[in-house]
């Protein structure tokens, strides 16, 4: 597909159709790959989709517990004060 590069403000940029952002479900941003002579745009994923439920398998897996205390034994909160 042949597409124009259009001026915006100081800059150019692509204008994409409709159809393509519909398609490949690009709706704000996208992640831009520079490799080998080629520019590849992609769609930006969700990466905490689904976080929720991996939560919840943890919880009822009991692997939620704190691997390191939030608090240390020598901590001094009076200099915060």
């Amino acid at each position: 597909m042949e597409t124009s590069i259009i001026k915006i403000g100081n800059s150019k940029g692509l204008r994409l159709s409709k159809t393509i952002l519909e398609k490949y479900n690009i709706k704000d941003k996208v992640e831009l790959i520079l490799e080998k002579g080629r520019i590849i745009l992609m769609p930006i994923r969700s990466p905490r989709k689904n976080w929720d439920l991996a939560f919840e398998k943890m919880a009822k897996n009991n692997d939620d517990q704190l691997l390191m205390n939030d608090m240390f034994d020598d901590e001094n909160f009076d200099e915060w004060k």
